[in-house]
């Protein structure tokens, strides 16, 4: 990502259950985790979604960030919106969680080196649940070289 005088290649693989590990996961509740994380993107310049997908009762997306917030804060925007987006969307899903959170407490994060595991951890992430493993998202030519990165 180019942001006025820096340019930087952060990529983190996030893994986000949701609550009680309930299947709720349908066509109807990706396509609104999806819409919801483009319009993120477009709204925060710091944020890009390379992949997500899911595997029955956990999402995993490969997303791209700068150094300019904390991870965690990311990851808050990220939760907290989706959620808030797909009980108001999707309000029987509200339902089969009880009224509660969208999504558990925690969450797994790792970073991925661009060179090294970005493939390694785009493969792993699309094998995850395997024959039940849906791609949702996949944005290829934002990392294909320092020369495309996103401009902020």
């Amino acid at each position: 990502m180019h942001k006025s005088h820096n340019k930087s290649m952060l990529l983190y693989h996030l893994v986000c259950s949701v609550k009680y590990r309930k299947n709720v996961l349908t066509d109807e509740v990706t396509a609104t985790l999806v819409n919801v994380c483009m319009d993120l993107q477009e709204r925060y310049s710091d944020i890009t979604f390379i992949e997500i997908g899911t595997d029955e009762n956990h999402v995993h997306m490969l997303i791209q960030t700068t150094p300019n917030y904390a991870i965690s804060q990311t990851v808050r925007t990220i939760k907290s919106t989706t959620a808030r987006m797909i009980f108001k969307l999707n309000p029987e899903v509200k339902k089969k969680l009880w009224g509660g959170k969208f999504w558990s407490d925690g969450y797994w994060i790792e970073s991925v080196g661009k060179h090294g595991s970005e493939s390694v951890i785009r493969e792993y992430v699309k094998n995850q649940g395997k024959d039940k493993y849906e791609q949702l998202y996949f944005n290829d030519e934002t990392l294909s070289s320092p020369d495309n990165l996103v401009a902020g």
